[in-house]
């Protein structure tokens, strides 16, 4: 039902082919249940990511920031939203024992951190091999590359004995509503104020 393993190597081969087809979905696995849901999610955070470095560009307009602000915002949201239905997929497949002590973090924000670390290890392994890049820099990238894999593994085997733990009834985790008041006009006194 839940592997790392196989989730971190989904991540990484959409996040090449995602780059070959210039953000294009086009990434056909024929999944479902958790594993269709975790590739939503990464495609979510692939999307995220590069609005974000929109805004990053030197001499962008206000007008293309406001742009990008509202789609990281949508971004968001969607990419919250994914985690919790992967949470809530597998709370429903569940049966799990309510007295096992609780866990602070749940696997479907594991898989989220997973995916950004996925991103991050592309691009990383990128500006380690820039032949535009000095040296140096090229250096400095190895050695980042380096600690983003160990943390990746260090994070992935977590998430496998958390995993096991929760079927052998040794764990818990329960839902963790993210409760995002920036995108609800109800909520958030800057969208409701304004209308």
């Amino acid at each position: 039902m839940l592997d790392a393993l196989l989730i971190t190597r989904m991540q990484d081969e959409m996040t090449a082919a995602l780059h070959v087809t210039e953000n294009e979905v086009g990434f056909e696995t024929g999944a479902d249940g958790l594993m269709a849901l975790a590739i939503a999610q990464h495609q979510a955070n692939f999307e995220l990511w590069h609005e974000e470095d929109k805004a990053r560009v030197p001499g962008v307009a206000d007008v293309e920031i406001a742009r990008v602000k509202h789609s990281i915002d949508a971004l968001n949201q969607r990419r919250n939203d994914l985690v919790e239905k992967m949470d809530l997929w597998l709370i429903a497949r569940l049966e799990q024992d309510p007295i096992a002590p609780l866990h602070s973090e749940t696997p479907g924000l594991m898989i989220d951190r997973l995916s950004i670390l996925a991103l991050k290890i592309y691009h990383t392994r990128e500006e380690a091999h820039r032949a535009s890049a000095t040296k140096e820099h090229r250096s400095r990238n190895v050695g980042r590359l380096a600690l983003l894999a160990e943390q990746r593994e260090d994070l992935a085997g977590c998430l496998d004995v958390l995993w096991s733990e929760v079927l052998g009834g040794r764990r818990r985790f329960k839902l963790y509503r993210q409760m995002k008041m920036y995108n609800d006009p109800e909520l958030n006194p800057a969208v409701y104020g304004r209308s």
